[in-house]
């Protein structure tokens, strides 16, 4: 079976000022799948994983050479960003509840996205909540500040905002770095079933959670992109040395 490809970069070139970030990257992800993206720091993970959404574009400093698409549309062309940003979600590594209720936080998007109706927005809650396994723990106070919540929870939530406006694509940076064990395999799990409906980019320094859930991982090394392979392949008999030293700690 050929496996359709969701998102593809062609010699993806990113600096930031005059210092190189990302250096001929061309990756092809597959719908459906979960890319793991492992490397020490500064090696270009998450300003790849911003270039998908075009986060980015934020940065004065900014600029990029080469091609992303996504679904073979040009994302860097005259495109809807906005548009473009509810189809790709993202979750970040500390999680940003916003400064309302548990049921606000979720409905926020759909609302602005023109979702009125006040059964459907419960439904939405109820939904996404449920997906990222934190209903049972908050269905009895919707009401309450999201500031509130513990970390991991707070992290959950976040997940579920980003469920509530239906992205075709999200991704992870690093969204469990803060998290205890409990909440980062809550996490895990859910990112485990979303394979279903959902296309996947996991920047994360944790090994073994790249090892854990990932179908395939990427190696990323000083902005260039070292080695990609089955995941099972990267940990167990990787072909670059360099890959096989990061993950057996020899550096990073």
């Amino acid at each position: 079976m050929v496996e359709r490809i969701k998102i593809k970069t062609a010699d993806l070139n990113v600096w930031f000022n005059v210092i190189p970030s990302l250096k001929n990257i061309d990756i092809e992800i597959h719908e459906r799948e979960i890319l793991g993206i492992i490397g020490p720091a500064n090696s270009g993970k998450s300003t790849f994983l911003r270039c998908l959404n075009r986060f980015n574009d934020l940065y004065q400093s900014f600029k990029m050479q080469g091609k992303i698409f996504i679904d073979e549309m040009d994302i860097y062309a005259n495109i809807d960003v906005w548009g473009l940003r509810k189809k790709v979600g993202m979750v970040f590594a500390l999680p940003v509840v916003l400064p309302l209720s548990i049921f606000e936080n979720i409905a926020y998007g759909p609302r602005r996205h023109g979702i009125k109706n006040k059964n459907r927005l419960a439904d939405i809650v109820e939904n996404t909540l449920k997906a990222a396994y934190l209903w049972d723990e908050v269905k009895d106070r919707l009401d309450s500040s999201a500031m509130k919540l513990s970390g991991g929870q707070q992290q959950r939530l976040c997940l579920a905002r980003t469920l509530a406006v239906e992205p075709d694509i999200i991704l992870y940076d690093e969204p469990c770095s803060g998290l205890d064990p409990i909440s980062t395999a809550k996490i895990e799990e859910a990112m485990v079933r979303f394979k279903e409906k959902y296309t996947q980019v996991l920047v994360t320094n944790n090994t073994k959670q790249a090892a854990r859930v990932s179908d395939r991982t990427a190696f990323f090394l000083m902005g260039e992109l070292i080695e990609l392979d089955r995941t099972e392949k990267i940990f167990t008999n990787p072909i670059d040395q360099r890959t096989d030293d990061y993950i057996s700690g020899r550096f990073g």
